[in-house]
């Protein structure tokens, strides 16, 4: 059987509401006890949860709820192109050097700027791209590697 095409299956325009679930591989553990290994993990579930909080605001998504599990993380989505249509270039800029900074302080958080920094290029490349880049797979780093910045 064919398989669709996100954008045959949903509207980019309209309000929708989407369960994500996003799996750990090769037995590791995304939150809890270990019992293979004793590790504790517990404390990543208010990482993840920052992280949601983050990337919902950068993207113009409401996180109606999830459920972080051992190995497992559901995610209940709700997508805002209502928000996202009145937001400026400037606004867009920020949000994606909020996510994808280009310069850092020294204890590696992203440098403050000003949408004169990021310039109308960046805008003008995320609205071009902001079809693709809001489904884009960003890999929660700062909980894989064990820290926050």
């Amino acid at each position: 059987m064919p398989t669709l095409n996100r954008t045959e299956i949903w509207s980019r325009d309209e309000v929708q509401v989407f369960h994500l679930i996003n799996r750990c591989v090769r037995r590791m553990y995304l939150c809890g006890k270990d019992r293979r290994t004793g590790k504790d993990y517990s404390h990543r579930k208010e990482w993840i949860r920052d992280r949601l909080e983050e990337l919902a605001g950068i993207f113009g998504r409401d996180i109606l709820g999830f459920c972080v599990i051992s190995n497992h993380l559901h995610v209940v989505a709700r997508t805002r192109p209502d928000a996202v249509k009145a937001w400026s270039d400037d606004e867009v800029a920020l949000r994606w050097w909020r996510l994808f900074p280009q310069r850092r302080n020294e204890d590696y958080s992203p440098a403050e700027t000003t949408c004169e920094v990021c310039g109308l290029v960046v805008a003008r490349l995320f609205r071009r791209t902001r079809r693709r880049f809001g489904r884009a797979r960003l890999p929660p780093s700062r909980v894989a590697v064990g820290h926050r910045s």
